[in-house]
């Protein structure tokens, strides 16, 4: 498996870089937007890949960042997301608002990326929102995200239960943390009170 890529830029367009190694191996890879933004401008490349082996051949995708390529691992582990769409996933719109999008179930915004329908989507905040922590992501707001621990994740799944976002189970959550809740029925209480 190659994991990583560093060389000499030949030639890039907005969907692909061809990289020259060292030992003269030259590498094509199709790049996410924020890889492709990167190389703009530069004559040296290093791109942290993902090599997909397939009936059709062996593809091999860029990313800028190992955070980019881990979220497009996790968008690929989708049913019916494939590497390009993953791809065309992570040149519509960044691993943070990606994340943010999943963490506050937003279907609107992530089926506003081309070629990706709402029933899409959803699957995706369906299957990753369990996976893709909302720590770090900004709010609509500007304002972080209060960052949820493993243990709260099954007060958030009892407040989404109840017909609440995630979004407004982790705050709530947090602040219950906030006022002295440590068990989970105590956070549930203090939370839907706060709510």
């Amino acid at each position: 498996m190659i994991g990583y890529v560093k060389g000499k830029i030949l030639s890039l367009t907005p969907e692909c870089a061809l990289i020259e190694t060292p030992s003269g191996i030259g590498f094509e890879v199709m790049c996410s937007g924020s890889a492709f933004s990167s190389l703009a401008d530069k004559q040296e490349a290093g791109l942290y890949t993902y090599m997909q082996v397939s009936e059709n051949g062996v593809a091999l995708y860029g990313f800028s960042s190992p955070d980019e390529k881990n979220m497009f691992l996790k968008l690929i582990s989708v049913s019916g997301v494939g590497p390009k769409m993953g791809i065309g996933v992570l040149t519509g719109m960044t691993v943070g608002e990606l994340a943010a999008a999943i963490a506050t179930q937003d279907v609107k915004r992530l089926s506003s990326v081309k070629g990706l329908g709402k029933k899409t989507a959803e699957r995706i905040i369906l299957e990753l929102r369990e996976k893709v922590t909302s720590a770090a992501v900004p709010a609509q707001d500007g304002s972080p995200l209060p960052v949820i621990s493993s243990g709260d994740e099954d007060a958030v799944v009892a407040l989404t239960t109840l017909g609440f976002t995630r979004s407004e189970s982790e705050k709530a959550i947090a602040r219950a943390r906030a006022a002295g809740a440590s068990s989970v029925e105590d956070i549930i209480m203090l939370a839907l009170k706060g709510m």
